[in-house]
């Protein structure tokens, strides 16, 4: 009679492959829960934001402005630029204002792509793993066969099937993994382009409140 081998059986045996490759999937789906819960609606809230301070600030209305930021802006990132920059909106020059505004909004993207990295380190080191599997499983086929002193499927096919598990499941984290990491970098660049675009409306309100000149103070 044949032992019948299970693919936990072969998960098992393969547990120096097999093992990272499981945790790597656990870490990679539970930062894709984590950034997709942190990230659900936050475009739609931050463009409806910036067209009501750019509103605000065409009125040179700065309190208003702050209240709208304490009623709507708690936890978003462009809320959190705008209190940076409201300070500023008074006298600062509009070159001063933008350069304000472009070293907070790459701070404010930095916090949005916490732990993205990770996916894409994941990507990349699966398939490697998965390969180092590959490679053991396989000496382990020649192992036994030298140490059966015969040849023949019977003989090799445990570690080879060892061998594809830790390919196939290699490949399956990598593609997980990269596919994951790639929707957040066009997720995360459409979020810093409704940034960019949020700041052009502040700077475009306090000009067209200062004037054409941008030496009218805010009130």
């Amino acid at each position: 009679m044949f032992d019948v081998v299970t693919l936990l059986d072969l998960i098992q045996q393969g547990w120096y492959s097999t093992y990272p490759l499981l945790a790597c999937s656990v870490v990679a789906l539970a930062i894709a829960g984590e950034r997709l819960w942190a990230l659900r609606g936050i475009d739609a809230r931050m463009i409806s934001l910036s067209k009501q301070i750019g509103f605000l600030m065409r009125r040179g209305d700065t309190e208003g402005a702050e209240d709208l930021l304490d009623r709507e802006g708690g936890d978003l990132p462009l809320g959190e630029l705008y209190r940076q920059l409201l300070p500023h909106a008074r006298t600062t020059p509009v070159e001063d204002l933008l350069a304000i505004a472009d070293g907070h909004r790459i701070e404010q993207a930095q916090g949005l792509r916490r732990n993205i990295w990770i996916l894409g380190t994941i990507g990349s080191a699966a398939p490697f793993i998965g390969l180092f599997g590959t490679v053991v499983g396989i000496m382990r086929a020649f192992h036994s066969m030298a140490q059966a002193g015969a040849g023949g499927f019977a003989v090799v096919a445990a570690g080879i099937s060892e061998a594809l598990v830790a390919t196939a499941l290699g490949l399956f984290v990598a593609i997980l993994a990269v596919a994951v990491f790639n929707y957040f970098q066009v997720r995360l660049g459409e979020l810093t382009t409704t940034m960019r675009v949020g700041v052009t409306r502040f700077i475009d309100g306090v000009c067209a409140y200062r004037g054409h000149s941008g030496s009218r103070q805010v009130a």
